[in-house]
């Protein structure tokens, strides 16, 4: 009894360990907002394509992640909701438990304090209203994939540079990958700073996922 119990958990804690690695739990992040390329992958995460690939290829070997082939590129994807469900749950464990997490988020997204947030379903109420321009500020593989409906798409730090095309007399809510990600942030200070009223959304596209709303896809 004992010999099974011994090749049973290490098989359960076997996800985990695919998980345990910083670089590979960014890889499952990304792929929360959808699927993409090993190349893609690799320039999101700041890694060569040879490392990204031994990464994947650890989470492909957990059944984490499956793959597709498209001409000589692999397109990567989680394997099921469940693996998104799983790293919203590993997330919100290590943010309730980790010590100093709240300051290596401070150090990494800088002082929010005078930023303001929106909750998920405080924007669902003005959606139907209509009385609020969502802005999706992740790169636009990530927007393609699944998206608010309704949400307008500005590639990361791309506002200042569109903001002639942001009508003025309006709240922007503006959203990213999640509560670790600084897009949405940097997003917010550009318009604030261009006098436009904006706040960011708490939580990103997985979470409005998670709690059942819709999403739309395509450009």
């Amino acid at each position: 009894m004992r010999r099974a119990e011994d090749v049973l958990y290490p098989a359960l804690a076997s996800t985990a360990k695919a998980m345990g690695n910083g670089r590979r739990a960014e890889l499952v992040d990304v792929l929360a907002q959808g699927e993409r390329s090993v190349q893609e992958l690799a320039l999101s995460i700041g890694q060569s394509v040879a490392n990204t690939s031994q990464h994947l290829h650890v989470l492909l070997d957990a059944g984490l992640v499956t793959t597709r082939a498209e001409g000589t590129r692999v397109h990567y994807s989680l394997s099921s909701p469940a693996v998104a469900d799983l790293w919203l749950a590993l997330r919100g464990v290590a943010q309730a438990h980790v010590e100093r997490l709240d300051e290596l988020a401070h150090d990494y997204l800088g002082d929010r304090a005078s930023l303001g947030a929106m909750s998920r379903d405080e924007l669902a109420e003005h959606l139907t209203r209509k009385d609020v321009v969502v802005l999706d500020v992740r790169p636009e593989a990530e927007f393609a994939a699944g998206h608010i409906p309704g949400a307008v798409h500005v590639s990361p730090g791309e506002v200042a540079a569109r903001l002639a095309e942001l009508p003025e007399g309006v709240t922007y809510v503006a959203y990213c990958r999640g509560p670790f990600c600084v897009y949405s942030d940097d997003a917010v200070r550009e318009l604030s700073d261009a006098g436009r009223d904006a706040v960011r959304l708490d939580g990103g596209l997985p979470e409005w996922r998670a709690d059942g709303r819709p999403v739309q896809t395509g450009a």
